[in-house]
């Protein structure tokens, strides 16, 4: 019996809350959606998609998952902090937050050469995002990275969303619909 493939579910809840995470660092809407849509959607899905990776014997997805699905949880719990006043962050306390995902970051884009093209761009594009929000909470005066960081991490989120609909295209149809590209490294057997 073949399993489904997790990573599409992942996959989707990464991309949706990055999008709308961006769309509040714009001023488009409140931190109230990005809290319940980062905590169910960001959050709990990435964790089950990455221990379903488990099955598939994917460290890669397993690690990946888990470890953004936790930073949703994380980021939806300082949001409750915020709005309650329990250990309340300082803008450079967020920045070092960041920096932390920044670093894993590098790892999971270097890692994800061995993926797809797709993939390892939404990696990329992912890495600049958290920079940009690494020098907007750090450096005095360059907030305005904050929006430099939205623009760039919501192309990181619809190409994590071209990934998913190419997995479960290829699979209805029989047939690559949206091409990914071979990875750029090629993995050893």
């Amino acid at each position: 019996m073949k399993l489904a493939n997790p990573a599409v579910v992942g996959l989707s809840g990464f991309g949706g809350a990055t999008l709308l995470l961006q769309f509040h660092n714009l001023g488009w809407c409140g931190p109230g959606v990005v809290l319940w849509l980062g905590l169910f959607y960001g959050g709990l899905m990435q964790l089950i998609a990455g221990y379903l990776e488990m099955t598939h014997n994917n460290n890669f997805g397993f690690s990946a998952f888990t470890c953004y699905g936790a930073f949703w949880m994380t980021l939806a719990g300082i949001f409750i902090g915020i709005k309650y006043q329990i250990f309340t962050p300082t803008g450079t306390d967020i920045g070092w937050f960041m920096v932390v995902f920044t670093i894993i970051t590098f790892g999971y884009m270097l890692g994800a050469l061995g993926t797809s093209k797709a993939l390892f761009w939404v990696f990329v594009l992912l890495f600049f995002g958290f920079l940009f929000l690494d020098i907007s909470h750090l450096v005095p005066g360059m907030g305005y990275f904050t929006k430099v960081a939205a623009w760039t991490l919501i192309a990181s989120a619809l190409g994590a969303w071209y990934v998913m609909f190419s997995a479960i295209f290829a699979q209805m149809f029989g047939r690559d619909v949206l091409p990914v590209g071979a990875p750029y490294v090629k993995p050893s057997a």
